[in-house]
């Protein structure tokens, strides 16, 4: 019988990185599912979801996700090792699943998942804690920019200006940008962290029109202007035509084999 872990705690404390540490150590397969505190009744994928996972996905190929899973067989499948992340606002008294609020004991019942072990950051020794936030509540916006490429010298603009502090009291900021030459980066900070992390994706889109990659920017803190980022992102993303501007070099650049895919 497999491994099923459940690990929770605050945004930013590096659930993600200890997931994936724990991935790449595995001899065996793996699975990922990460749950949300609060329902959502839209079907998309939330933003934060749609990052962490296509992070891990490409740092290790061999993950399966398990959020559109509807066949639970492989849960039962003997060193199939599954790891279940939920961000959570406060740390939770008791480490038995039962505790847990109803609609995430919901999204466990309906995979027919039961952890064998959860572990919280901030309260389990063998987890780290130099990023586990402390706060009583923190305002949380997101955005899809799902086949939005940035303008790359607007984008270092406006990240820079986002973590220190142009649209409020930022505490963590995530995100995947889509660039012109069909690279995805993946953008890190939080506010106990000198400075960003900034990891091109080891997957490369063809500079040919708009990419399928995943995009979005998830963040968190207070008194956020929410529509100043929105605003401000709009005037950084890339048009057709500014966008054609930016890959024609890149695909004259080619062999003219891959220029015809």
């Amino acid at each position: 019988m497999g491994q099923k872990w459940l690990i929770s705690g605050s945004p930013g404390c590096g659930k993600t990185t200890w997931i994936l540490n724990k991935i790449k150590s595995n001899q065996g397969a793996c699975g990922y599912l990460r749950l949300t505190e609060q329902a959502n009744n839209n079907k998309e994928k939330l933003p934060e979801s749609l990052i962490d996972y296509t992070f891990l996905k490409d740092q290790a190929p061999h993950l399966q996700d398990l959020s559109d899973c509807s066949d639970t067989s492989m849960s039962q499948q003997k060193d199939f090792f599954i790891l279940i992340e939920l961000s959570q606002s406060q740390s939770p008294e008791s480490v038995e699943p039962a505790e847990l609020n109803p609609y995430i004991k919901s999204q466990l019942e309906s995979l027919r998942l039961q952890p064998d072990r959860q572990l919280h950051f901030g309260r389990d020794s063998e987890l780290p804690n130099n990023d586990t936030l402390v706060f009583k509540k923190l305002e949380s916006w997101s955005l899809n920019l799902a086949k939005r490429v940035w303008d790359p010298q607007s984008l270092n603009t406006f990240w820079f200006e986002l973590v220190n502090g142009a649209y409020g009291d930022v505490y963590r900021a995530k995100a995947l940008m889509n660039l012109p030459d069909g690279q995805s980066i993946f953008f890190n900070w939080i506010v106990s962290q000198k400075g960003s992390q900034f990891l091109p994706l080891k997957t490369v889109s063809p500079p040919n029109g708009r990419p399928e990659s995943p995009s979005a920017l998830v963040i968190q803190g207070k008194g956020l202007d929410c529509i100043g980022i929105e605003s401000t992102i709009n005037h950084c993303l890339l048009n057709d035509a500014l966008l054609e501007m930016h890959q024609t070099p890149l695909r004259n650049q080619q062999p003219e084999a891959l220029r015809t895919n």
